[in-house]
């Protein structure tokens, strides 16, 4: 700490304490006694005597001309020892690492021969022993107005042991630097960790992801084997019925019989139609996404008939139907969430809004709102909700990410933003899907 310079002040401290320096008259040479100057000597002698801080005065040599009892003790000198003696000399003439501190560099000394009161807390005061010990010590001029005059005659210093304060600071900045070290040490730990359970979960969504590709070519192939071997000969027997009722119209037991069977191979047929299409939806290899979906809604809209449905389907001009697997993804997602639909809402109304935004950066948004029981989020996000996990997969795989919004009472929002490769064109897409609204349960305005 650098001593702040002001300029002298009167100090209260009367002259006369230069009695305590052992003058015969109790005066500074070249001064007299003030009325009842002892009766303030004996005061502010019993006050410093008083005092836990340890204080000494010195005169314009630097000279001990006083000191008390605290500082005595601190310095392990007796007052006598101390008196008349280089204070610089005597408790502060080396740094803390042995170095010479000159009498000129001496911020209490500073204080009466430039006027420049301090305050330290960054040294160390010598003891007879040859110890030291850290000090906080602060040093003021002694200025004695005379009919020409204040004029400095010394300067009173007061210092305090702070070796334990320094000990507690030591050990606090050791005990920080630990636990500096110790933070870093963990988060280094945890970003390790971290790590390793980002490379898990990326090569687990990786395997997920493959799973998912593996599955949907062993449906579109169980559908196509399905449509060229049991199709085929559903309708190679559905034609042998028909030749058969016709050579047998003259018995109508039989013509009865066949008519009955053809009826069961039409709905064999029905069965099977249905079964390929749950296992992979034609419509969505030969028109596209935004006709599958609107396909979709349609379906769902017919077989759930106490449900109003409200479908509102907006596609950008330029804007083509994705042909990787997020076209699947977002069918089977879609699938997903009229499901839930119909098995949970209970709901009497249901809003679809499905919106793909301007290039070059499509945004495909689906959104249902339902006005159904709802669900408690804890219900939503439950270790066991399948659905829902299966949902939130398959739209991270492909940076996109799905929403539940809900609460008992108040139904439920279901929220799909998936982002879409950049298909630009002059003219829409042959499986681009025009605007559309479709209301096939609304009552009529």
């Amino acid at each position: 700490m650098n001593p702040a310079a002001t300029p002298p002040q009167d100090n209260p401290v009367p002259a006369g304490l230069g009695r305590v320096s052992g003058t015969e008259d109790g005066a500074e040479p070249g001064t007299e006694p003030l009325p009842g100057d002892d009766r303030w000597h004996d005061r502010l002698a019993l006050l410093l005597e008083s005092t836990g801080e340890g204080m000494f005065g010195v005169d314009m040599d630097g000279r001990c001309v006083f000191i008390n009892r605290a500082a005595a003790e601190m310095l392990r000198y007796t007052p006598q020892e101390a008196l008349q003696r280089n204070m610089h000399d005597l408790i502060h003439h080396s740094h803390p690492d042995g170095r010479h501190y000159p009498e000129s560099e001496c911020p209490i000394f500073a204080a009466f021969r430039q006027g420049l009161p301090c305050r330290i807390d960054d040294e160390v005061l010598w003891r007879q022993d040859g110890s030291c010990f850290a000090a906080e010590y602060s040093s003021h001029p002694i200025v004695e107005q005379t009919p020409e005059g204040p004029v400095t005659i010394g300067a009173v210093a007061t210092f305090v042991d702070i070796s334990r304060r320094k000990e507690a600071e030591a050990l606090l900045r050791r005990m920080n630097l630990q636990l500096e070290r110790t933070r870093e040490t963990l988060e280094a730990r945890v970003d390790e960790r971290t790590r390793q359970l980002s490379g898990a979960l990326a090569e687990l969504r990786e395997l997920s992801a493959h799973l998912e590709t593996v599955r949907e070519g062993e449906r579109t192939r169980i559908a196509r084997e399905i449509h060229d071997e049991l199709g085929s000969l559903l309708v190679a027997l559905k034609m042998d019925v028909g030749w058969l009722g016709k050579r047998v119209a003259a018995q109508p037991v039989l013509e009865d019989k066949c008519r009955a069977m053809g009826g069961l191979i039409d709905r064999a047929v029905d069965n099977v139609g249905r079964i390929i299409t749950d296992l992979r939806p034609s419509i969505l290899d030969h028109q596209g996404l935004w006709a599958a979906l609107e396909w979709q809604a349609q379906e769902f809209a017919q077989s759930a008939s106490e449900l109003r449905v409200d479908l509102r389907l907006h596609v950008a001009a330029g804007v083509a139907s994705p042909t990787d697997g997020r076209a699947i993804a977002v069918f089977r997602i879609f699938q997903e969430m009229l499901s839930n639909v119909a098995r949970h809402a209970q709901a009497q109304r249901l809003e679809i809004r499905i919106t793909v935004d301007d290039p070059p950066e499509p945004m495909l948004y689906i959104e249902l709102r339902d006005d159904g029981i709802g669900a408690a989020p804890e219900a939503l996000n439950a270790p066991r909700s399948y659905g829902v996990m299966g949902m939130r997969e398959r739209a991270a795989q492909f940076d996109g990410r799905l929403t539940i919004d809900s609460a008992p009472g108040h139904g439920t929002v279901v929220r799909l933003r998936m982002p879409l490769s950049q298909t630009l064109s002059a003219d829409p897409a042959p499986n681009s899907a025009p605007n559309t609204t479709f209301n096939p349960a609304l009552p009529p305005a």
